[in-house]
């Protein structure tokens, strides 16, 4: 028997200690090359987007790509690109965790949407207020004192 899966994840990491180093500038260049790493994992990019300290990945995971795996190895790879381009003056790393929140397919038309409009969005909330919302929002338990 073959496998299918339909799930689609939002997910969402920090440059490190908040930072805002994330240039508008060099941020498609940085988009580009995360977009390659997804695809060579098999997994399909819906949307990616982001601001000065954080960014959106919308995709769907290959069935055979955990997605822990994925965002360690995301991470690593950009950290290193980054760098090595020198894309972002005064970035020094990720954040060390990470956020993935699963939706429907019925739903998928709306979270691309949600982070299509991550500028527009950050005009009005903070990076702590929409990843509070988030967490609220899929009902996942925290203490925010470990949040930042």
């Amino acid at each position: 028997m073959s496998t299918y899966t339909q799930i689609i994840y939002q997910i969402v990491f920090s440059t490190k200690y908040r930072e805002r180093v994330l240039t508008k500038n060099n941020r498609k260049e940085l988009f580009k090359y995360i977009w390659g790493i997804l695809e060579s994992k098999k997994c399909h990019l819906y949307r990616i987007n982001g601001v000065e300290d954080h960014i959106h990945i919308v995709t769907h995971l290959h069935p055979s790509v955990s997605l822990a795996s994925l965002v360690k190895d995301i991470k690593v790879a950009s950290s290193l690109y980054i760098k090595e381009k020198k894309l972002f003056e005064n970035f020094i790393g990720w954040q060390g965790g990470y956020g993935a929140f699963t939706y429907s397919i019925k739903e998928k038309a709306r979270v691309i949407k949600y982070v299509k409009n991550q500028e527009e969005h950050h005009g009005e909330k903070t990076f702590k207020e929409e990843y509070i919302a988030l967490l609220d929002e899929h009902g996942i338990e925290f203490e925010e004192k470990y949040l930042w």
